[in-house]
């Protein structure tokens, strides 16, 4: 067992990072900037700003393993935010690493993502590519281990708005339509976030000690066969429009830079696509649906 900081553990994807932590007998606490209805009641709660080095410091303290999930996750906010990606991901990824290293953590376990290979991402890619060489600086010169987790594209309940597979069932489901920005072939290897927090803290084991491990889903998708998987099971009534894609996202493949390679680990049990489907649907239905007609017959 071991203590355990999670910074930025209220969101969609670390949330249940935590609650894989808990189920495999670490005792963790939370440092975020709000409380979220997701943290699992036997996480401690910090509240703090990852920008406030004096609050990282304290947070740190008493910690084996930090996870640093905090900062501006969504691509196309970091964008339009270049300043803030630097002071938040980037400045914000040095307090945690500086407070590691005065604190003798044992490992900084550090989500990056598939878009440092690339020549997409924007602001968004430039803020994992540093950090990632900042994580390499402070092993090299001051033996402060990591772990480095390059995640897909992921997906899964509690997700909101900035997740794209949440955008389109919402939009199917209220709309009877679903806006894809790209075209029908663009490739993704989507990955089921309870798969992604069951291997979020598999990587813990000795043998992933100062290694990039790459998260992704098992086999890759394209579009026009997710949005074909969707349309089927609301009864082929979506109609599905495609606009021209930003910028800043790749069409089948994030690998054209090449940084220090990564080892894939896939789980070897793993939500099917459809069922990941059909459980986001599920939920999406009861919240936006059900709850909506609840709302019709409050007195």
């Amino acid at each position: 067992m071991k203590k355990v900081l999670v910074i930025g553990g209220s969101g969609f994807v670390w949330s249940h990072v935590v609650e894989a932590l808990i189920e495999a007998g670490h005792r963790v606490t939370v440092f975020d900037r709000l409380r979220s209805d997701h943290i699992h009641p036997s996480a401690g709660f910090i509240q703090g700003e990852i920008t406030d080095a004096e609050g990282v410091e304290s947070a740190v303290q008493g910690h084996s393993i930090v996870y640093n999930f905090a900062g501006i996750a969504d691509i196309g906010e970091a964008s339009k935010r270049p300043l803030e990606v630097a002071k938040v991901n980037i400045l914000g990824n040095v307090h945690v690493l500086e407070a590691c290293r005065k604190n003798g953590v044992e490992r900084i376990v550090y989500a990056s993502s598939v878009y440092v290979f690339s020549d997409t991402g924007s602001f968004y890619k430039c803020g994992k590519r540093t950090c990632e060489e900042y994580l390499l600086e402070y092993q090299r010169q001051f033996g402060l281990n990591f772990t480095i987790l390059r995640y897909g594209t992921l997906y899964g309940n509690r997700s909101d708005e900035s997740n794209s597979i949440h955008r389109y069932l919402k939009q199917a489901l209220l709309e009877g339509r679903i806006v894809y920005l790209g075209d029908e072939d663009f490739v993704r290897e989507y990955i089921h976030v309870e798969d992604a927090a069951r291997l979020s803290v598999e990587i813990l084991k000795k043998e992933f000690l100062n290694e990039f491990v790459i998260l992704t889903g098992p086999s890759s998708i394209n579009v026009k066969e997710l949005l074909g998987m969707i349309q089927e099971m609301l009864g082929g009534k979506i109609r599905i429009e495609y606009r021209d894609p930003p910028e800043y996202h790749y069409k089948i493949t994030p690998y054209s830079f090449n940084p220090k390679l990564g080892k894939k680990l896939v789980s070897r049990t793993y939500y099917d696509m459809g069922q990941g489907l059909l459980k986001c649907l599920q939920e999406l239905h009861e919240r936006y649906v059900l709850g909506k007609e609840a709302a019709k017959v409050q007195p």
